[in-house]
């Protein structure tokens, strides 16, 4: 599986014919190094939402339009279906959507949400996928908790976690989140985007060394493979 970072918190997955393009903050988002014209011509398997915050929620509706399949939540499902999106998958924590590309399952994550127009985009969640033999937890927006610890009984190849703090776990909590996870491979995002997310991830990586686990630090448009 490649992925490929595209600043904040949105990352393009890639296995096989299959991409996955996870909290699509494209407009708007500084470190983004692609338009969001030059994305909406990738063939994407489907969008999938953490939450509803602008930042995460982003572009989503633009995908949804063209015919992408958005999978979230029941409430931002339903949100898009509301809004024009013409495939609009709505689960919850703890169910497991499976399709052609392989399978999503919806975990808890500490934090809120809600849309751009203030409303409820119900209870924020962390993503474990399941695509071309890999699993990999996106974290979404969350502070450290001990439950992580079953999330990383699944197996992980690889650990999406924000480090930026304010609004999310720092670095030093997210290193402890790798002890309870134990992926072979963590890649911190939600840092430097805008002045309040001051969480540096070398101290992320180097308290995920300490433990073994490598630590990949992208720069925005950045691809690596696991």
């Amino acid at each position: 599986m490649n992925i490929r970072f595209l600043g904040h918190s949105t990352f393009l997955l890639q296995s096989g014919d299959h991409r996955l393009l996870i909290d699509p903050f494209i407009t708007g988002n500084p470190k983004s190094p692609v338009t969001l014209e030059e994305a909406l011509t990738w063939k994407l398997s489907a969008v999938l939402i953490s939450h509803a915050h602008g930042d995460h929620w982003g572009d989503a509706l633009a995908f949804g339009k063209a015919g992408t399949p958005i999978i979230a939540t029941a409430e931002i499902g339903g949100y898009a279906q509301k809004h024009g999106a013409v495939n609009a998958v709505g689960m919850n924590i703890g169910g497991t959507y499976a399709t052609d590309w392989g399978k999503l399952t919806l975990t808890p994550a500490w934090h809120s949400s809600s849309f751009p127009d203030g409303t409820y985009g119900g209870m924020p969640t962390g993503l474990v996928i399941e695509m071309g033999g890999k699993r990999v937890y996106f974290a979404g927006d969350t502070c450290l908790f001990s439950d992580m610890r079953l999330i990383g009984d699944r197996g992980l190849d690889a650990a999406i976690l924000p480090v930026g703090d304010h609004y999310t776990m720092g670095p030093e909590e997210a290193a402890r989140a790798l002890e309870l996870l134990r992926p072979k491979v963590a890649i911190p995002m939600h840092f430097g985007t805008m002045p309040t997310l001051t969480g540096d991830p070398h101290i992320f990586k180097r308290g995920g060394e300490a433990q073994g686990v490598d630590v990949r630090i992208l720069e925005p448009g950045k691809t690596t493979e696991i």
